[in-house]
């Protein structure tokens, strides 16, 4: 199993950046896939959610508006596109695979934000924000 993140990098507050995580090893489409971030110092937290089709998503507080994440399983991808970048958006980001298993949309929009709920994660990549 992998998950390979790629697309950080340095931006300007106001910018944008697209991440990409791609999979392999595992059947892609029978699974959520999650985006957390860690800056130095603090925990690991959640930023964003997509099901196995894409058909539901869910977000952080603090980038609803700003961060969209799809996926394509036909590519094994999901991508997190980050605009109006600050510089409180700073931090490693991951991305993770969790097993499809609950069925109503509350339960899953409880479940993805735990860091436990999810089978695999990647290595992660850099995303600074700063002028």
């Amino acid at each position: 199993v992998q998950l390979v993140e790629s697309g950080g990098g340095l931006v300007q507050p106001g910018g944008s950046l697209r991440l990409s995580c791609a999979a392999s090893g595992f059947t892609f489409s029978s699974y959520s896939m999650g985006w957390f971030r860690q800056a130095p110092g603090e925990e690991r937290e959640f930023v964003a959610a997509i099901n196995w089709s894409g058909g539901n998503t869910h977000h952080a507080d603090s980038v609803r508006g700003r961060f969209t994440l799809s996926r394509v399983n036909a590519k094994n991808t999901v991508y997190l596109q980050m605009n109006s970048l600050k510089p409180e958006d700073t931090a490693v980001y991951y991305c993770a695979a969790r097993k499809e298993d609950v069925t109503t949309r509350s339960a899953w929009k409880e479940v993805v934000t735990t860091r436990s709920a999810y089978d695999y994660w990647g290595q992660g990549t850099q995303v600074t924000v700063s002028s």
